[in-house]
């Protein structure tokens, strides 16, 4: 089994501050942002997060919910991955070389607001999945009424439920019924 990286864990408790099938939404405001910036130990200082920042955070949940839905053969809805691609422009990130190594790396404009750095680093933890291939592991939940985001562990990167127990039984129970009706 294939550990997640701290990227695609980064990644996939932003995606998961919506939960489709309880309706509920933890990022109501720019102050419930703000405090999902402190417990995940990005930048939150002052000046809090606005309105605005509040406006790309969403925009980029959304994108990155369309994104991964690709993975389990879903179609991204161009108008959320247009909004997501926007808001990762509004990001200043910067290029700087590390040290030692043979490479270099994104990371958020130390000199952004913190909300801005924030939304930064989630920029940066979801271009380091990208570049890696590491993305294609992060996948929504193939039954639409979960839409939950999770890790496939697979060896073969074929899971496609959040849960086979709940999720993937469901799809399978309808599926069989289905059949029984059409074979009425």
């Amino acid at each position: 089994m294939r550990e997640a990286p701290p990227a695609a864990l980064l990644v996939e408790a932003f995606v998961n501050t919506v939960d489709v099938e309880q309706g509920t939404d933890d990022l109501p405001g720019p102050a419930e942002l703000a405090a999902w910036f402190r417990e995940h130990g990005l930048p939150a200082g002052d000046p809090a997060p606005g309105a605005e920042d509040h406006r790309l955070a969403l925009a980029l949940r959304a994108g990155l919910r369309e994104e991964l839905g690709i993975h389990v053969g879903d179609s991204a809805d161009p108008r959320h991955v247009e909004a997501a691609e926007a808001a990762l422009a509004a990001l200043p990130l910067r290029a700087v070389l590390r040290p030692g190594t043979t490479g270099a790396a994104l990371v958020p404009d130390p000199e952004a607001p913190p909300a801005r750095r924030a939304l930064g680093a989630l920029a940066v933890a979801w271009s380091e999945l990208a570049v890696t291939g590491e993305a294609a592991r992060l996948k929504r939940c193939a039954e639409h009424g979960c839409a939950w985001v999770f890790w496939d562990t697979s060896k073969n990167r074929s899971r496609r439920w959040c849960s086979m127990r709940v999720c993937g039984n469901r799809a399978k129970a309808r599926r069989y019924a289905a059949r029984q009706t059409a074979g009425s």
